[in-house]
């Protein structure tokens, strides 16, 4: 099986992150809406930036799709308007490549939840460095930063982790993903038996 990304798989993985990119943008509304309420409830919803990686690299399955899909995210994002202007793009680039070093830690062949949430935690991990680097967080008290970090990585969990998990099975029972999803010696065996 070849892993390199043909021009589909870029395709694709443009088209997904595209869409990403204008829940991306919507999403910033909800997130300033919670953000009032105090107590970082906004963080448990933050990790809805991290999905684009994850959901794409479950459906292709190859090298290089997490980092592209969360860098033209991020991309669409910004031409769309967003808020945090250029920034975006740097919290994309770091975010899709915390996710993207995850699946090469298991060699991109592990396409199951713990991996999943995994590359969520690793892009969390990743936008935490870029808030610590722009100064966004670094003045917490160590109760407040301690309350931000739980409320940010079990939203990432949960949306970047599990819900990405989800969509994509959700997307296989349709049979979409076979059409962008590169033939699998155990397809071939299942043809065998029929």
């Amino acid at each position: 099986m070849k892993k390199g990304l043909k021009l589909t798989d870029i395709l694709v993985t443009i088209v997904i992150a595209v869409a990403f990119g204008i829940v991306y943008i919507l999403w910033g509304s909800i997130y300033y809406s919670v953000k009032p309420l105090g107590l970082h409830l906004d963080q448990l919803i933050y990790g809805m930036w991290f999905i684009a990686g994850p959901v794409a690299f479950l459906i292709l399955r190859k090298p290089g799709v997490a980092l592209l899909a969360e860098i033209a995210a991020a991309s669409g994002e910004f031409f769309l308007g967003s808020p945090w202007g250029l920034t975006v793009l740097l919290y994309g680039v770091v975010q899709g490549l915390f996710a993207e070093l995850l699946f090469m830690a298991f060699r991109y062949k592990k396409f199951n939840m713990s991996v999943a949430v995994l590359a969520a935690v690793a892009s969390c991990l990743g936008s935490v460095i870029m808030d610590f680097a722009y100064g966004e967080i670094g003045a917490l008290s160590l109760w407040n930063l301690s309350l931000f970090m739980i409320a940010r990585f079990l939203g990432s969990i949960f949306f970047a982790g599990v819900t990405a998990y989800y969509l994509v099975k959700v997307l296989e029972a349709t049979g979409v993903t076979n059409l962008v999803r590169p033939v699998s010696s155990k397809d071939y065996a299942e043809l065998d038996q029929k």
